[in-house]
C-alpha cells in the first residue's frame, strides 16, 4: 500500500494524545496494514530531513493513532538498511539486569535529549503483521532501551517523564549535530513535562 504520510504527521509534546494509553489491536485489517505503511513512510521521511540522526523506531500514537503498534529498525548501524520489524500489542514480560542511564531522544520531542535510566535486558511478547506470536529476549542494552521507550509510548508515557526531577539531564541538538546542555527553565517553557 502506498502512503502519503510525511514527518508533518508526527505529533509532538505537549499534544495530550501522547499521554494517553493506546488500544489493543484485536484484528489485523487492511487499515492496520495501512497504519504500518504510514508509520514507515513517516519515519523514513523524518530521517531524510535529519542529517545527524536515524529513525530507529516509531509508535502509532506518534502519528496520532492510538493503537498498540510499534516499528523498530532491523539494523541500527546501517542507515541504508531501511527495513523495520513490526510489533503489534507489544508488552514487556520481564525487565532484567543492571539499570543503565543513557541519552534518549524522540521524534515527538523535537531536538531534546535526556538521560534516561532503563533496564539493560528485557523480554517482550507481541504479534507480527501476520498475527503470529513474536517473543524477543534482548540482552542488547540499546535494543532493550528502544523496546522500553516504544512500549512506554503505547502506555501514554514519554522519555521525559523518567527525568523530570533531574534538572541537568536535558540537552538540545545543535545545528551541527552536537548535544549541548539546555536550561531547565527552557524545558519547562516548552510544555513537554508532565503536569503532576
Amino acid at each position: 500500500m502506498k502512503s502519503n504520510h510525511t514527518r508533518k504527521n508526527i505529533i509532538t509534546l505537549p499534544n495530550q494524545n501522547l499521554r494517553k494509553r493506546s488500544y489493543r489491536v484485536h484484528v489485523i485489517t487492511d487499515e492496520t496494514l495501512q497504519l504500518v505503511d504510514d508509520m514507515l513512510a513517516t519515519a523514513l521521511d523524518w530521517e531524510a530531513s535529519r542529517p545527524y540522526e536515524m529513525a530507529v523506531a516509531l509508535a502509532a500514537v506518534q502519528i496520532n493513532r492510538l493503537e498498540r503498534v510499534i516499528i523498530i529498525r532491523e539494523d541500527f548501524d546501517n542507515k541504508d538498511n531501511q527495513n523495520f520489524i513490526v510489533l503489534i500489542n507489544p508488552e514487556i514480560i520481564k525487565k532484567e539486569g543492571k539499570i543503565i542511564t543513557d541519552q534518549e531522544g524522540c521524534l515527538s520531542v523535537k531536538d531534546i535529549y535526556g538521560l534516561v535510566p532503563r533496564h539493560e535486558k528485557v523480554r517482550v511478547k507481541a504479534i507480527d503483521i501476520n498475527g503470529n506470536e513474536v517473543r524477543i529476549k534482548s540482552s542488547n542494552p540499546f535494543l532493550s532501551r528502544i523496546l522500553q521507550h516504544e512500549i512506554d509510548h503505547c502506555n501514554g508515557k514519554c522519555f521525559v517523564d523518567h527525568i523530570t526531577h533531574q534538572k541537568t539531564a536535558f540537552s538540545i541538538l545543535s545545528d551541527n549535530g552536537d548535544l549541548k546542555p539546555i536550561n531547565y527553565d527552557d524545558i519547562i517553557k516548552m510544555g513537554i513535562l508532565k503536569n503532576d
